[in-house]
């Protein structure tokens, strides 16, 4: 059945309307503006980036804090200098964790110098934090030092940031430090110590994978097991 001209050029029926997405994100109204700002996750990258550009200073921080981040999730080649610029240079430090965080989903490794430059000179631990999150999304070994660093932070949730994401860089050579987490008070670092064993094998990863499957948190257990399984393969 061929199909005429008029209908190839019909919009399908749910296709977004990119222009009154663009009127919706300059209007006077936050609600409508944070509205427009959902609706972008069904474009794609191209274009989304340039309607989201439209908030990224909005004066409604809720919705400059979803912009930044979503140039992370829809992420084109304009993305990493926005954020990285973002990073070094805006005052709220809430949005400095945004940008940071965003950049660990551009998969672009350039992200690694803001990001450990970060790490290494905020004074805000949530920065640092979603700073090391990113850095083990990025998988690349220039963390390490950093991430071993982070371990001897005063911070729990920098410890967990930073075990999940020496996993992730995969480098053997932290396994002697994280273990001393394993008997952690703390049941998520423990969870996170056995998700993050399970990529670095070692005989020392395992004996603990053994004694963390029988943690009295059953989320460790499920964890210490699940990576255990990996060894098993």
């Amino acid at each position: 059945m061929s199909i005429s001209s008029d209908a190839r050029d019909r919009p399908l029926p749910n296709a977004p309307d990119l222009t009154a997405l663009a009127q919706q994100l300059e209007s006077e109204n936050s609600r409508d503006r944070l509205r427009a700002l959902v609706s972008l996750r069904n474009l794609e990258p191209e274009q989304a980036v340039p309607l989201i550009l439209k908030v990224i200073d909005d004066d409604n921080l809720q919705i400059r804090s979803m912009a930044v981040f979503a140039l992370g999730l829809k992420h084109t080649e304009d993305c990493f200098p926005i954020l990285a610029k973002i990073l070094e240079t805006e005052n709220d430090y809430g949005i400095r964790a945004d940008a940071a965080g965003a950049m660990g989903y551009l998969q672009d490794n350039r992200a690694v110098e803001p990001l450990l430059r970060a790490f290494y000179e905020d004074t805000e631990w949530l920065v640092r934090f979603s700073a090391a999150v990113s850095l083990g999304n990025l998988g690349d070994g220039r963390a390490y030092d950093a991430l071993m660093q982070a371990l001897d932070s005063e911070e729990t949730m920098l410890h967990q940031a930073a075990i999940a994401a020496l996993g992730e860089v995969g480098d053997v050579r932290c396994v002697d430090r994280i273990l001393r987490f394993v008997q952690s008070d703390d049941w998520l670092t423990r969870q996170r110590l056995a998700e993050a064993l399970g990529n670095l094998k070692s005989e020392k990863s395992l004996s603990a994978l053994n004694y963390l499957s029988k943690d009295a948190h059953p989320q460790v257990a499920v964890a210490a097991e699940y990576a255990l399984k990996a060894y098993n393969l």
